[in-house]
């Protein structure tokens, strides 16, 4: 395999697969599978998940809830999600740890980043839950900074889409997509990876990034090859 330890981003979203709202087992399913591959094959494996199919601080702010709860809310809501995944992960004998930025000790551990490396040196998948802890970061930047910790080699942005496009390809048939892009261009283009703050931890570390489709099976697999799935971003 080409990379040793990775953070992979998964989006909330994702877990819903074809329904409007909470959490698609067979989808849930696909993606344990794909991360036991990827564990067979050597690879130690640490996970973020955001909480948008269940709910969105942002959004809570736009219907005149205050904005640190309604983050808060989004918090727990990634920590379902995480729950979720290792159920499905241990169902097929992954073991797996989920850490937790906010103090819940009746259902994680607390994050300590020894423990979290050390979790990974033994092979279990760490799930890190409840983004950064603080109000107004997204689970974007919740990862970048638990791949940073981590000393991951990069992070996997499992996204719906097959890589970073010079339009949204779900709107515009004419995008074309980028096979490797810097992280000084997606600035000058205006192109949507991740949000800024995340992006910049990205480059300020020189952390790459790979954004690719993680619904198709067999994907996260080829990209821990080396093969060229998806958009690389690097300096």
């Amino acid at each position: 395999m080409k990379y040793k330890r990775i953070l992979l981003k998964l989006s909330g979203e994702a877990l819903m697969g074809n329904k409007k709202f909470g959490i698609d087992n067979e989808r849930l399913s696909q993606y344990a599978r794909e991360i036991k591959q990827a564990v067979d094959g050597g690879v130690e494996v640490a996970v973020v998940i955001g909480g948008g199919n269940i709910f969105r601080g942002i959004q809570a702010e736009q219907g005149g809830m205050d904005r640190v709860q309604g983050d808060y809310m989004g918090m727990l809501a990634t920590v379902i999600n995480s729950m979720a995944l290792q159920s499905a992960l241990e169902n097929i004998q992954v073991e797996t740890r989920l850490q937790s930025a906010i103090k819940m000790e009746q259902i994680c551990e607390p994050f300590i980043r020894r423990k979290a490396v050390r979790h990974l040196e033994k092979g279990r998948v760490v799930i890190f839950g409840a983004g950064t802890g603080n109000p107004y970061f997204t689970t974007d930047t919740a990862a970048t900074l638990r791949a940073i910790e981590i000393e991951a080699n990069v992070i996997l942005k499992g996204t719906r889409v097959d890589g970073i496009y010079t339009a949204d390809p779900e709107k515009d048939p004419a995008a074309t997509k980028y096979e490797s892009i810097s992280f000084t261009e997606v600035y000058e283009k205006g192109l949507e990876v991740m949000d800024m703050t995340a992006f910049t931890l990205c480059k300020e570390n020189n952390l790459p990034i790979i954004v690719f489709d993680m619904n198709k099976p067999g994907n996260l697999k080829k990209v821990l090859s080396g093969e060229a799935i998806g958009t690389l971003v690097e300096v």
